[in-house]
């Protein structure tokens, strides 16, 4: 199995050292970048399996490195910033953003969501499923979903994951809560408007003409099956 490779974003040189030692203890390849022109530039040169990016950077902030980084490829990002308000975090998860570390923290926490992360990642292409509903197919393997024979290209792998659970479990109330627990995992750090606005953005994707995703007002969300 070739070994993970991670390109740490952050124009804090101690810091970006402090993430590679760790995460090369977890036999990994870790690769820098002290601005966005740079992040964009490595990702461009070199393919990489992750990528955590520091939300302020010299030359342009984190959120439109993130931007133009979804419009391109499909990879988790681990939003990592001193900033810990509500907003910013929400604003972080609207662009793509599947995980989010406030500074300071534990370099093991971050290793810990990182693998988190990953591992998800290799389970779903272990697994080799495909699953299809009327409109909807969504391709495991590929991590491709389809509505109405269109190819969806835009989803986060965030949202891939929080579609993929739902479709799992068709007609279940799904909490927050558990939605939390189940595609963030139990070490993350949200709050239950996380899984909102990654709802409202999964549905603006599909396709508001459909209704895969209904609200179970004061509980959380339910996957249904169209007809």
């Amino acid at each position: 199995m070739e070994p993970v490779r991670v390109l740490v974003a952050d124009d804090e040189a101690g810091l970006r050292q402090l993430v590679r030692l760790y995460l090369e203890k977890e036999g990994m390849i870790v690769g820098e970048a002290a601005t966005g022109r740079q992040t964009l530039e490595r990702l461009h040169q070199d393919k990489y399996d992750l990528l955590i990016l520091d939300l302020m950077m010299p030359d342009g902030d984190g959120w439109t490195v993130c931007r133009e980084v979804r419009r391109e490829m499909d990879l988790p990002i681990i939003m990592l910033t001193a900033r810990g308000e509500e907003m910013d975090r929400l604003l972080g998860f609207e662009l793509g953003a599947d995980d989010y570390v406030t500074k300071p923290f534990s370099p093991r926490e971050l290793v810990a969501r990182v693998k988190a992360l990953l591992r998800r990642a290799r389970n779903e292409r272990a697994r080799g499923e495909r699953l299809q509903f009327p409109g909807l197919v969504i391709d495991i393997p590929a991590r491709e979903v389809k509505v109405d024979g269109r190819t969806i290209g835009n989803l986060t792998p965030k949202e891939f994951d929080l579609l993929l659970f739902l479709a799992r479990h068709p007609g279940q109330v799904m909490s927050r809560e558990k939605i939390l627990e189940k595609v963030w995992g139990y070490d993350f750090y949200g709050d239950l408007r996380t899984v909102d606005t990654h709802i409202k953005n999964l549905r603006e994707k599909l396709g508001r003409e459909h209704a895969w995703i209904a609200t179970v007002w004061g509980v959380g969300y339910k996957f249904e099956v169209g007809s």
